[in-house]
């Protein structure tokens, strides 16, 4: 059987330290509720600059210039180690400083609704030009205007504390049009285009060659009439230039990104697309989602980053991983909701399909929720109880004995480094490692396991999940034999086709 494969993946984060407290919903929501707390009052004090979001540990991670089995090796809590240099740039994305993301919401901007000022943007467009060179065409949006000509229900852009610039209100009444929420939707957008920016840079792949996009972030667009409507995906890939792409949203709270997968493989499994980008970005309600408990404990806010990933589905190439569209997991409705019966849904019964043991998966990529956010709000270490979790089912099925609980987490684990974005930390963040370890290093079969809250929309108590297995490609390419490809057996059989034709016309 011919199975898609992964063929590249771009991850990048985004330093936004004054969307923290003007746009992050902790923030917001102390505001309305408690406009005199000690929170309010200090928060502030515990934002980080670019240069230490540059060298945290986990950032390094995500981009990929450390790998986790390397944030392994330093002592937890990562963010007091002071003595670690980073790159903005790494194998897989970037980190970018809050005045150039202003500047690319500008760009993405195709209703004038952005207006930043001269000043700022006299600064700002030498970087943009700079460090965005693929968005050239649209570098003519990148004017200033005067801050004094606007109008209510604006939506103020700040860096460094200044107002550099607002958010127009797209309708007079519809709040789906509204300046706040056109902002968090161009920030989902932006993201999402840097994101898919690196992923091209990284894969070499042409951008006219992509077929369809998946947008999976946790944001929704659309008016009064249709509130989730969408289309994130076509709009990232008109900014990008995908010339030959058209695209659609998919949403299931934080198990999006792994259904997206899903979906995506089964397109290309399916012959209807060669190449189909899965792209998210990032959630602006989610900045500083923990702070209260960060600085009550006096930490910095760690949350200080908008988060993004791009990640590109192909035919089978012969070379990179492939994914095995018959060994999927999923929690169904009517699975329950205990650890045993989500992780046997998700772990044991696609391995199942394949007689294979939980032991014969080489590396598990659940929920890496970055630790050092987590365990400081209370919630403990997330990706660590998802290891438990599946080392207790491997014990339970036999598949390992007890005292071999702790090795196996040790083995089959990776530490979180993600962001808490929501949808960025679902399995998804080992992908980009994952191609290299499935083709260069020494693991041959993974799963990437997704899970999502859904009852956080109120309307049932459910919560999701859904799992895959990849694999070391064999280099075998179903229809290809003896070095003879699919197109050259076409051209093979259409020439006897002629030939058998034209003869019984001569006959």
């Amino acid at each position: 059987m011919n199975y898609p494969v992964f063929k590249g993946a771009g991850y990048i984060l985004v330093h936004t330290p004054d969307m923290i407290v003007r746009n992050g919903s902790t923030a917001s929501v102390e505001r309305v509720t408690n406009p005199d707390s000690e929170f309010l009052k200090e928060v502030n004090n515990h934002i980080r600059t670019y240069e230490e979001v540059v060298n945290y540990l986990p950032n390094q991670v995500y981009i990929g210039n450390k790998t986790p089995e390397q944030l392994n090796t330093y002592p937890m809590p990562w963010y007091d180690i002071k003595d670690e240099k980073g790159e903005r740039h790494g194998k897989f994305g970037q980190i970018v400083p809050q005045d150039e993301f202003l500047a690319l919401m500008k760009l993405c901007d195709a209703f004038d609704l952005v207006k930043l000022s001269e000043e700022f943007v006299a600064v700002v467009r030498p970087k943009i030009e700079e460090n965005f060179k693929e968005l050239a065409p649209l570098f003519e949006k990148l004017e200033g205007a005067d801050l004094s000509d606007n109008e209510e229900g604006f939506e103020d852009l700040v860096h460094e504390g200044k107002v550099v610039g607002y958010v127009k209100k797209a309708h007079d009444v519809d709040v789906n049009l509204n300046a706040h929420v056109i902002f968090e939707n161009l920030v989902v957008k932006a993201s999402g285009v840097i994101a898919a920016l690196e992923l091209l840079r990284n894969s070499g792949v042409n951008p006219e060659d992509i077929d369809y996009v998946v947008e999976c972030s946790e944001e929704a667009c659309g008016d009064i009439n249709q509130r989730g409507g969408g289309n994130f995906a076509k709009a990232i890939a008109e900014v990008v230039g995908l010339v030959n792409a058209t695209g659609s949203d998919l949403r299931g709270f934080c198990a999006a990104p792994t259904h997206a997968l899903i979906s995506a493989s089964s397109l290309v499994k399916a012959g209807v697309y060669k190449n189909v980008l899965v792209v998210a970005g990032g959630a602006s309600a989610k900045l500083g989602m923990n702070g209260k408990d960060h600085v009550k404990k006096g930490l910095p806010v760690l949350e200080d980053v908008l988060g993004g990933f791009a990640v590109l589905i192909s035919e089978n190439d012969g070379v990179n991983p492939i994914i095995r569209t018959d060994m999927v997991g999923k929690h169904n409705v009517g699975t329950g909701s205990s650890p045993q019966a989500v992780m046997g849904a998700l772990v044991a019964n696609p391995l199942e399909k394949a007689k294979l043991k939980i032991t014969d998966v080489d590396v598990f990529s659940v929920e890496m929720q970055n630790p050092d956010i987590t365990k400081a709000a209370g919630a403990g270490n997330v990706p660590e109880a998802n290891y438990k979790m599946i080392a207790a089912l491997a014990a339970m099925r036999g598949d390992i004995e007890k005292k071999e609980l702790k090795s196996f987490i040790e083995a089959k684990g990776l530490p979180g480094w993600a962001p808490t974005q929501g949808h960025i930390p679902s399995g998804v963040p080992y992908v980009g490692f994952l191609i290299d370890d499935l083709t260069k290093g020494d693991k041959n079969r993974a799963m990437i396991v997704g899970k999502g809250s859904l009852f956080l929309g109120r309307m049932t108590n459910l919560f999701d999940g859904v799992s895959f297995v990849v694999e070391r490609n064999s280099g075998a390419v179903e229809g290809e034999s003896a070095g003879i490809s699919k197109d050259e057996i076409r051209k093979i059989i259409a020439e006897s086709m002629r030939k058998i034709s034209q003869e019984m016309l001569e006959e």
